[in-house]
């Protein structure tokens, strides 16, 4: 039995006294990523809300086995964005009696312990309503054969120093991105051995990063993704996906998802295609981090772009900020979704840029910049090249999507 456990993570060891919890942290965890999870209750929240905002991995071995226990722990992963694993030690009440009568020390009285095989029990019917996602039930006889797989967070890339050039949304706007790829050095020709696809030759080292929304609403989908898609293969770009490409992909797993306009576009495109190139998309998809952490962290990365707490972390809330950012909860006189403008109160360390919303020019707001600037809207397609801080961009050949709202103070959407 294999357990996945995320570098970043709160692994919470459940059961009754004389479970084996402690044998097994003792087994699969370094002795400096366990804590008791007994004694001094505010002083071990102090130091788990300590160790979760490092990023820390942290094991606590016997948590309290009561519903209120817990719920603080299940808050203090979502504050800090890290993963939550429960590990329930399912031992039957005998087998523990007879571990507790070999111990030296105190332990729990026969009373005391049949009232915590029952807390669990009940536990167990639970765990995941309580917000806690990852669940494993361990037997004694599963305990011995269990093993942990310690999972690096495909978000780090920390090591990758660039130099970069960091194109916003293309959404099928293969001649532009053509006329880009060439502007910034680089140069795109057809495949030298006749298959389907393209040769793109970087300058100088270079590394491209897309920032998602490749596809939908202009006419070279398929180009665009095979360029993509590409370049990835061969080591010479980044890309995450946008909240285009994600609706894509449900729609490919066989999802009930509505295909607007947009969306239409892109299926179409992808039905003129050989058989096999829609699940090459969706694998593609699906293998992509929401965001990276670049040049030992001096650069993140991300579809819609990502508050300073959430930098490399990977938890279904930090997942949905990249692909879709912050709304306010409220609708704009044209149905739309207002946004939240996250990046006016940004403050962090890190150089953040993204897409997603469409501006007329990219204007840098406290070391973040959008470099989404409505190619498909007749605007423009810009790259960002860093470290140099240089926009680049190249004009739309011409408007290939009306959408319901045009430019309005200063943005289009």
């Amino acid at each position: 039995m294999m357990i996945p456990v995320p570098e970043q993570s709160l692994v919470l060891l459940l059961g009754p006294s004389g479970s084996g919890k402690s044998t097994l942290a003792n087994a699969h965890f370094l002795p400096e990523d366990v804590l008791p999870g007994t004694g001094n209750e505010t002083k071990l929240h102090d130091e788990v809300a300590r160790r979760l905002a490092k990023g820390t991995l942290t094991v606590l071995d016997g948590v309290p086995l009561s519903a209120e226990s817990r719920r603080h722990y299940v808050t203090l992963a979502r504050e800090h964005h890290v993963a939550l694993v429960a590990v329930a030690m399912d031992t039957p009440e005998t087998l523990c009696l007879e571990r507790n009568r070999t111990r030296s020390g105190s332990h729990a009285s026969p009373r005391a312990l049949r009232n915590q095989v029952q807390q669990l029990q009940n536990a167990l019917k639970g765990l995941t309503k309580e917000g806690i996602r990852h669940v494993h039930v361990l037997t004694p006889e599963t305990a011995g054969a269990v093993a942990f797989e310690h999972r690096p967070l495909p978000c780090h890339r920390q090591d990758e120093h660039g130099p970069f050039d960091i194109i916003g949304d293309i959404h099928g706007c293969f001649d532009e991105l053509k006329a880009l790829l060439t502007e910034l050095g680089y140069t795109v020709a057809p495949r030298a051995d006749g298959s389907p696809g393209f040769d793109v030759s970087t300058p100088h080292g270079r590394k491209v990063v897309f920032l998602g929304d490749l596809i939908d609403r202009g006419p070279g989908v398929t180009d665009v993704l095979r360029l993509v898609m590409g370049m990835v293969e061969a080591g010479t770009a980044l890309c995450m996906p946008g909240n285009h490409e994600f609706k894509l992909l449900k729609k490919l797993r066989g999802k009930d998802v509505r295909a607007g306009r947009g969306l239409a576009m892109t299926l179409e495109q992808l039905e003129r295609e050989p058989p096999g190139f829609s699940q090459a998309v969706a694998d593609f998809i699906e293998a992509r981090s929401p965001h990276y952490v670049l040049d030992e962290g001096r650069l993140v990365v991300a579809h819609a772009g990502l508050k300073e707490p959430m930098h490399g972390r990977d938890t279904p809330e930090v997942r949905d900020f990249a692909l879709y950012g912050e709304t306010t909860g409220e609708a704009d006189a044209y149905g739309l979704p207002v946004r939240a403008d996250w990046a006016r109160d940004y403050r962090g360390p890190a150089t953040v840029v993204y897409g997603h919303t469409p501006v007329t020019e990219s204007e840098w707001v406290n070391n973040t910049v959008c470099v989404d600037t409505g190619c498909v809207f007749g605007g423009k397609l810009t790259a960002l090249r860093y470290p140099e801080r240089q926009l680049v961009s190249v004009p739309a050949q011409r408007e290939y999507w009306k959408s319901r709202k045009h430019v309005v103070d200063g943005a289009c959407s």
